[in-house]
């Protein structure tokens, strides 16, 4: 039964009506309401102000923004100043260049320092498509979350990528948040809870748990459903902050359901499915299965047609849910 208290669009299941918007426009609406709110809050883009949709910000506050040329590391170090002078510095990029190219800058400057700068990785996952390998942030996840007082967020949709931008801004310290390129389903409401740290079940089961982050999420509870057709009961939680990760509920899913699928548009080696792992390891150790990119990189294709040829469809999940039952 998927849980009422979320506040699920009705729409759900029909996916040809969902309403289907790219996550990136909610860091870009996310962005603007955030410096409605404090005027402290600035923007910096290294080149790519259309593609992350930093440019709602720069047309809505010109003078809070600032164009920082393809030099990703200048950024983040220029950043880092802003935040000691009082600023609320986002910055914004494709994720394979930042974090990617300038992860020195964010681990010295910003992350050591404790410093206030919002770290913006557009275009992550596979999902990317045509851009290619080389422009698939698939590694982002691993790198971050390794770093000290750095918060990790992979929102699941537009409105919640809206509102883990807000989230971020009101929170003091640095923070990663991740969002993708193409339109994704818009399956969460205005209503639905958000809480840094806090992951949100979406669905209640005994069979196995799903943990999902970023718009995978929604593809987990398509194959929930489909596995309830079947008769098996699958429970999915979405995950949405990987650090500081809900140790409490991800422990609460193992124990209810003793099987583990964790699901994410990244590298299985260091991403989220690791992040579970450890916290399974040290308290209830049960058996994971991983959706993800098995230790490959991408390439150029259309969106669908990759998430299916390396495992990430509802076909994927579907079966990795099956492997991990018959492995309780």
């Amino acid at each position: 039964m998927i849980n009422e208290e979320m506040n699920l669009v009705e729409n759900l299941f029909d996916e040809e009506r969902m309403e289907k918007v790219p996550t990136r426009n909610g860091f870009g609406e996310g962005l603007v309401n955030s410096g409605k709110k404090n005027e402290n809050v600035v923007a910096l883009c290294a080149d790519l102000t259309d593609s992350t949709r930093i440019s709602f910000f720069q047309k809505e506050f010109p003078e809070r923004y600032f164009e920082m040329g393809i030099s990703e590391q200048n950024m983040a170090s220029v950043a880092a100043g802003m935040a000691v002078a009082g600023k609320i510095p986002f910055i914004s990029s494709y994720g394979v260049f930042s974090p990617g190219r300038n992860w020195d800058q964010i681990r010295v400057n910003v992350c050591y320092n404790n410093a206030n700068v919002k770290i913006a990785g557009a275009h992550t996952g596979i999902s990317v498509g045509p851009d290619g390998a080389t422009h698939q942030a698939l590694e982002d996840i691993a790198i971050t979350r390794c770093l000290p007082n750095l918060i990790v967020m992979a929102p699941a949709d537009y409105l919640e990528t809206k509102k883990a931008v807000e989230a971020a801004a009101e929170h003091k310290g640095p923070v990663y948040i991740r969002f993708a390129r193409e339109k994704d389903p818009v399956f969460t409401t205005e209503k639905t809870p958000f809480e840094i740290g806090k992951a949100n079940l979406l669905k209640d089961g005994n069979d196995a748990a799903i943990v999902a982050c970023g718009p995978l999420v929604y593809k987990a509870l398509i194959a929930a459903k489909k596995l309830e057709e079947e008769g098996i009961s699958v429970l999915v939680l979405n995950n949405h902050t990987i650090k500081p990760i809900d140790e409490d509920a991800i422990l609460e899913a193992a124990k209810k359901t003793g099987a583990i699928v964790t699901v994410e548009e990244h590298q299985v080696n260091g991403g989220m499915g690791s992040a579970v792992c450890e916290v399974l390891s040290k308290n209830h150790p049960v058996p994971v299965e991983m959706v993800g990119m098995q230790d490959s990189f991408g390439e150029s294709g259309a969106p669908e047609e990759l998430l299916e040829k390396y495992g990430m469809s509802v076909d994927g999940i579907l079966e990795a849910v099956k492997k991990a039952i018959k492995r309780k």
